[in-house]
């Protein structure tokens, strides 16, 4: 073979070499990269209008984005000049031609996102610096008879600021746009990133529009406010602002400031998954799970076993300190000194909410007087687990301790009244649907606007469990049926778990059986609840839990019961027994 050959891959046409791309298909490549969903689309305007200084964004999406995108806002606008460059790839005014993307003190950084996206859609850029005359920019990768390498500028007439407009997104890549969930779910994830941008800036007023309604406002008055925007009145009543400044010991031995902001629910206000702990850094939205880690830790004993929390917590930190550069999207940072900027988020919390016991007060239903079905043949051939045991106390207002034969057993007080209730609700219901009760008048419930689309994506799903909604406007929906067990009517709570649930891609099977799990938990025993008990009651949860047909896990996988034989008291008293 000769060296021309090897260098061809040994194939006459050469389809192997390693050549140079040309310059529209390394563009079109680069799109890519940033621009996988109209969400992404969306947090990229955003970054622009923040760095611009806009006090107001007002964002307004078609269908799934793909048919269009609307972002304005009233900031500093750009000149004719600017804005001619600004869809050019590379060109940005937040870095300098040779300076270091890491340190940088701006949202968006890269200076490819307005030409990323106008090479996968058609973009109108309309904006003003103040000037009399305005600039609109137009670029149309969708075009085929326009040079999308010669933008269109005309004269525009706008007040100072920038609106740029999507359409057809995705149009020349007909493969990425199939491979887009359906229109609500790719809602439901702009809803949720505009939203955690709303908190993570509460001094910008933001609203979101979708198909002309309006899912999102909030004021720019503060967190406050921004939390009753984003979610309802009680989530904004019921929760606390912080504010605190704390300095952390670097690896170098000097001292760096980190200013964590943002707003706390009182813990009588929580979800069932962890999708509520927002977190920012410098005003970014990111996932950072060191940081929401610190946040749930924060909150100590205070939140109900299985629930998390609703916070927004924003740090601030140097610039130097932080790398936007190490997440194609931008939504993962890097930090520097991770593990003590997250003890200093984790001080901040628990001292916000130490001295108040915040945990919601209620009558207790224990609801274990009625029976179950025994388990087992018709004689009775299996033999209740806890027959011979005999309860003798309690500790810690949570656990039962019971003398079994040669052991002690300790029982987790709601974990045992978990696994009783979900069993009877399994078996009263199984093969069926699960028995539901109307409501009238139809209870309304106010939804984060990320939980409002998600609930339009599954309201089909959320009906076969039992949910019967139908939307009403500014991000509430009205429940016309609920979910009732027995009598017991679910809550808003139990709904929001189903809905959470849900959109965490679970079947509706998978979720009526996480709704059972859910309804049998709420009216379970709680930490102090189960000290409370006299013998009697101890003996009647000892009993239920015995005809349970797995009695030593909770619904969730979690042991019930421990057990610690005579033998090793022995051994640890240097007794023979």
């Amino acid at each position: 073979m000769t060296s021309e050959e090897r260098g061809s891959g040994g194939g006459a046409s050469g389809r192997d070499r390693v050549r140079r791309l040309d310059p529209a298909t390394v563009d079109r490549i680069a799109a890519g990269e940033v621009v996988t969903r109209p969400a992404r689309v969306v947090g990229e305007l955003i970054d622009n209008a923040l760095d611009a200084g806009a006090s107001r964004v007002d964002v307004a999406v078609d269908g799934d984005g793909t048919d269009r995108i609307r972002v304005a806002d009233d900031g500093r606008g750009m000149s004719r000049e600017d804005a001619r460059i600004a869809v050019e790839r590379h060109a940005t005014s937040k870095l300098a031609p040779d300076g270091d993307p890491v340190g940088v003190d701006s949202l968006g950084f890269r200076g490819e996102a307005l030409a990323a996206i106008a090479e996968a859609a058609r973009v109108e850029l309309v904006t003003s610096d103040g000037d009399a005359i305005g600039t609109r920019v137009v670029v149309d990768a969708t075009a085929s008879d326009i040079d999308s390498d010669d933008p269109t500028v005309t004269d525009a007439g706008r007040a100072r600021g920038t609106t740029v407009v999507v359409e057809d997104l995705f149009a020349t890549r007909p493969a990425r746009r199939e491979s887009l969930a359906g229109s609500a779910a790719e809602f439901a994830r702009i809803s949720s990133l505009v939203t955690d941008y709303a908190l993570a800036n509460p001094h910008v007023a933001f609203t979101l529009d979708h198909d002309g309604s309006r899912t999102l406002s909030t004021p720019g008055a503060g967190i406050t406010e921004a939390l009753l925007g984003a979610y309802d009145h009680e989530t904004a009543s019921r929760s606390t602002a912080i504010a605190a400044s704390v300095e952390i010991a670097t690896t170098g031995g000097a001292s760096v400031p980190v200013d964590v902001s943002g707003a706390l629910a009182y813990p009588s206000v929580t979800r069932s998954s962890r999708d509520h702990v927002r977190v920012s850094v410098n005003g970014r939205p990111v996932r950072n799970n060191r940081i929401a880690a610190a946040v749930r830790t924060g909150y100590g004993r205070l939140l109900p076993d299985g629930r998390e929390p609703v916070a927004a917590v924003d740090v601030s930190l140097p610039p130097a300190r932080v790398d936007p550069n190490v997440h194609p999207a931008k939504r993962e940072v890097g930090l520097r000194d991770a593990d003590a900027v997250a003890d200093a988020v984790e001080s901040v919390v628990a001292d916000a909410l130490t001295g108040a016991d915040l945990r919601r007060k209620a009558e207790v239903d224990t609801g274990i007087e009625g029976e179950l079905e025994p388990v087992g043949g018709d004689a009775g051939e299996r033999p209740a687990p806890f027959a011979d045991a005999e309860p003798i106390g309690t500790f810690r207002d949570l656990y039962l301790l019971v003398e079994a034969g040669d052991e002690l057993l300790v029982i987790d007080g709601h974990a045992a009244h978990e696994r009783v209730n979900y069993e009877r609700l399994t078996r009263a219901f199984d093969g069926e649907a699960v028995p539901t009760a109307p409501l009238d008048p139809p209870a309304t419930v106010s939804l984060a606007a990320d939980e409002a689309a998600a609930a339009e994506a599954h309201v089909d799903a959320l009906a076969t469990l039992g949910f019967e909604t139908v939307p009403f406007g500014g991000g509430t929906v009205r429940l016309r049926t609920v979910p009732a067990p027995f009598g017991r009517t679910a809550d808003a709570d139990a709904f929001r778990d189903a809905l959470a649930t849900l959109s965490g891609g679970e079947s509706s099977r998978d979720a009526r059986e996480t709704l059972l799990a859910d309804l049998a938990c709420h009216p379970s025993l709680k930490r102090g609840d189960v000290g409370t008990l006299d013998a009697g009651e101890l003996r009647t949860l000892l009993d239920r839990l015995g005809e349970c047909d797995r009695p030593y896990a909770c619904p969730h996988g979690r042991p019930t019961v421990l057990s610690v034989d005579e033998a090793t008291f022995a051994a640890g008293f240097g007794r023979e027994r």
